[in-house]
């Protein structure tokens, strides 16, 4: 089991290497379910692609920039910032109001209900709940029919997120992401954007954080709002997204070893050529702690070892470097909300 989590931690971080490289890059898959909005109501996509400088058939990855193009060229020409996907349209200009309602909110926990109501009011349907259990705050959609597409929840998640990072200033790291759809083709890459536990075929989509990030004060101005919608969508594509920063480094350095031979803190500093109050305090700017980084990773591997291999419980937890596989139990209902042997029953069944 120890092969397969170096094998894991190898192929992470190749992965990251690549979006480290170049990180403001979007999946042609993406590309793709973007332009099928335009199919679906009988539009052409070779005028729209065009005008944005693309060419007609997207097999390369392309920039966060020429994507927000696209999304706004889209939208202008559905007049709808939803692409059609929600019961009603969202009518262009929506999500700069949007953004005006939730501005002056005192708390992200605020921002997020009325931001969750206005999309409430527009779309109708999906609908949004913000609930808070175990410690996450979840937002949960609900459909009043069958479920839509991965595109359309992510799109959900893009807006709801990236203006919640704005608003605090801050990436909030994403804890799990559940989809009601079955997995596309690209689910790969669906894994790869949120950087969190994603899993498909669920009874509800839901996106959750750490519910402590609720109470973040909200302190942004007109004029900061206005820069904001200057560089909107492409500047939430990319800005706050998991592969950014240093707690991506800190992530590619874990990711090298099994959990069970992770450097304390300290350690991790030195290896990083950065004083531990250094690192915790560019951690903090970015809405991360050592703590959570090693969370999700172990749930990444949590997931997949219980998923893809027959080791013991016992044996998962000493793996991922708990002491006592009680311990390994309350971390990983916290994660994803069941428990090992729950998570592995259901992961059979909806093979």
């Amino acid at each position: 089991m120890t092969e397969l989590l170096l094998c894991f931690g190898q192929f992470c971080d190749n992965e990251a290497c690549v979006i480290d490289t170049d990180r403001r890059m979007i999946a042609p898959g993406f590309v793709e379910e973007a332009l099928e909005s335009l199919r679906h109501r009988g539009k052409p996509t070779a005028p729209v692609l065009a005008r944005v400088g693309l060419p007609r058939v997207i097999d390369q990855y392309v920039s966060a920039e020429l994507y927000g193009a696209l999304w706004l060229a889209i939208a202008a020409e559905l007049d709808d910032e939803f692409f059609g996907m929600g019961a009603r349209p969202m009518r262009s200009g929506s999500f700069t109001l949007l953004c005006h309602c939730v501005l002056h909110a005192g708390t992200l926990g605020q921002a997020l209900r009325r931001a969750l109501r206005f999309l409430d009011v527009v779309l109708d349907d999906p609908r949004g709940e913000l609930l808070v259990r175990d410690g996450l705050a979840q937002i949960e959609l609900k459909d009043a029919g069958v479920p839509r597409s991965a595109f359309a929840y992510r799109t959900y998640w893009i807006i709801i997120h990236g203006i919640a990072c704005w608003l605090v200033g801050r990436r909030i790291p994403i804890r799990v992401v559940d989809f009601r759809c079955a997995e596309p083709e690209q689910g790969a890459d669906y894994r790869l954007f949120f950087g969190a536990p994603v899993h498909f075929d669920q009874p509800i989509s839901r996106l959750g954080f750490d519910s402590a990030m609720l109470d973040l004060p909200i302190s942004r101005t007109e004029q900061a709002l206005r820069q904001f919608l200057r560089g909107a969508p492409a500047n939430i594509l990319v800005r706050y997204r998991h592969d950014a920063g240093v707690a991506a480094g800190v992530r590619r350095r874990l990711l090298r070893v099994p959990p069970k031979a992770w450097s304390g803190f300290a350690g991790l500093a030195s290896e990083m050529h950065m004083k531990p109050s250094t690192l915790r305090h560019r951690l903090h700017d970015e809405g991360q702690s050592y703590a959570t980084i090693k969370d999700d990773i172990r749930c990444g591997l949590a997931t997949d070892m219980l998923t893809n291999t027959k080791g013991s419980i016992g044996d998962i937890a000493a793996e991922l470097g708990y002491s006592e596989p009680s311990a390994f139990f309350r971390a990983f209902r916290k994660w994803t909300g069941k428990t090992p042997d729950e998570f592995r029953r259901h992961s059979r069944t909806t093979e």
